[in-house]
């Protein structure tokens, strides 16, 4: 036992001692045995012990750790790493966006990444897109319930809250606030995207997706169109495709096809048809809302579509019962109230995304910080976005990123009075056309399990076009497993399922 207590004193052994020790034992063999075991043994303790280390080390140094969240409150166990926090995007106005990223639930390190963003302008990806519709979790009172159509089950998802202002975004001084367009939006998003790579740089060569709906049909194109443009002096973005959903391209084709799903809905009368196609059409209108110069011919017209189709009807599904919570109020902006209108009132008034995320446990574990304003909110209340950039027509950029070999869809929820799908199918058709793309689907449904997902025509394996069944306009909220059957499909750069 002496020999065994002398080669194991301390860390390393003992070397020279071991064999002076007095014993009737020839000693040599036994130390020089023990010599070896222990110096192999000791070896294998300080490499463990070395490497994990450096990998600490190397954990500890990584520039995305500081946004790394290790759990969320209330959530449940999950195996996949979470991280949010801020990047800044101009260093001499102080702004910094706001961003939430879910890595894949298997596999994240040969998975896509996807750039998901909502629209208004002004409404949070982190409060609709993330914790309502297609990230991990759903708010439900205290905790977190695991959403099990999640998109990061085939994807690194990335959660945008953009412009500043926007949800916890924000800028030092309220001029960043009141100057707010789509060619700013874009390019905010761009730096954004360059810098964000620099704390998660082994996402750098990714394949990459850029995804959102309603006015993300502005901000993703505009923000593709940059993307490509970088790329012609050097390959940075590894852009594969864009994905719409109900997307604002041409606004006069969107916001008209409004009549024509309210009418074939049974929401308007014949004769408030007439009017509404005729006399004064929707996009007219919101022309001259934005301008402050309502004329009283438009101004009767609404006010009777307003009172036949009822502040009672969820204009994002039409289908639905009101209570539907106010993270479905993202076009709010782009659908403006009517003169004679009343007050829209929030059925569902306990909102659990926005009390879950104004939780002073939930700001601190996404590294949140609340600055400019008293609370988080779904719609920003601050931000003073150009409106009139509704009017310039996103589709011919579309176009110009189809050219430059980057797959589009655009898909709708077949529910939608806000952005119908009837204009969406319209757009899409024309530039078909424009581009001179072959039909390569024909039109035809498509299968979710043994039940219609909904219809789909493709053109040229580039232009796809797809209807949601019973979907509103936020897709992956009102039909999760659907939408995720849409969007393993998109990713693939596969056909939607033709049978079950």
């Amino acid at each position: 036992m002496a020999h065994l207590k002398l080669a194991w004193k301390g860390l390393w052994p003992q070397w020279g001692r071991c064999g002076s020790l007095e014993s009737s034992i020839p000693t040599l063999p036994v130390c020089e045995t023990m010599k070896w075991t222990t110096w192999k043994s000791n070896t294998m303790i300080m490499a463990v012990v070395f490497l994990y280390l450096s990998f600490s080390l190397e954990v500890l140094c990584h520039p995305s750790h500081a946004d790394r969240i290790y759990e969320l409150p209330g959530q449940p166990y999950v195996g996949f790493q979470q991280f949010s926090g801020y990047v800044t995007v101009d260093d001499k106005k102080h702004k910094s966006l706001f961003y939430y990223f879910a890595e894949s639930e298997t596999d994240p390190a040969s998975k896509p990444l996807v750039l998901w963003l909502n629209g208004g302008p002004g409404c949070s990806s982190l409060g609709v897109g993330a914790f309502s519709e297609n990230g991990p979790f759903r708010p439900n009172g205290e905790f977190l319930i695991k959403n099990e159509y999640s998109w990061n089950k085939e994807a690194n998802m990335l959660y945008l809250e953009t412009p500043v202002g926007v949800g916890f975004s924000y800028a030092k001084g309220s001029s960043s606030y009141m100057t707010v367009n789509d060619e700013a939006t874009a390019r905010d998003n761009l730096v954004f995207l360059l810098r964000w790579f620099n704390k998660f740089p082994q996402y750098r060569s990714r394949d990459l997706f850029l995804t959102g709906e309603s006015y993300a049909g502005h901000y993703v194109p505009q923000l593709a169109k940059l993307m490509i443009k970088m790329n012609i002096r050097k390959k940075i973005f590894n852009l594969k495709g864009i994905a719409l959903g109900n997307p604002v391209l041409e606004y006069a084709t969107d916001f008209n096809s409004r009549a024509e799903f309210f009418w074939s809905h049974g929401l308007i009368s014949d004769s408030t048809y007439n009017i509404f196609t005729t006399v004064c059409n929707y996009s007219r209108y919101v022309s001259e809302y934005y301008r402050d110069s309502i004329s009283p011919l438009c101004s009767k017209v609404m006010g009777q579509v307003s009172r036949e189709t009822s502040k009672f009807v969820d204009k994002y599904d039409v289908t639905l019962d009101v209570c539907i919570s106010s993270v479905l109020s993202q076009s709010n902006v782009i659908s403006p109230k009517t003169q004679e209108a009343s007050e829209s009132i929030d059925v569902c008034v306990d909102d659990k995304v926005t009390n879950y995320l104004n939780r002073r446990d939930v700001q601190e574990a996404l590294h949140a910080k609340l600055i400019g304003v008293r609370k988080w909110d779904v719609c920003s209340n601050v931000l003073n976005y150009d409106m009139l950039n509704l009017e310039v027509p996103t589709l011919p950029v579309v176009g110009s990123l189809i050219k430059a070999g980057v797959r589009v869809l655009i898909y709708s929820g077949d529910q939608d009075s806000v952005i119908p799908l009837t204009g969406s199918r319209t757009l899409v058709q024309k530039l078909g056309r424009q581009l001179g793309l072959n039909t390569t689907v024909p039109y035809r449904v498509w299968f979710e399990g043994q039940q219609v997902g909904g219809w789909t025509q493709v053109h040229g394996n580039t232009l796809s076009f797809a209807t949601v069944r019973g979907a509103s306009h936020e897709v992956p909220f009102s039909q999760p497993q659907r939408s995720l059957v849409l969007f393993q499909s998109f990713l693939k750069g596969i056909s939607l399922p033709e049978v079950f």
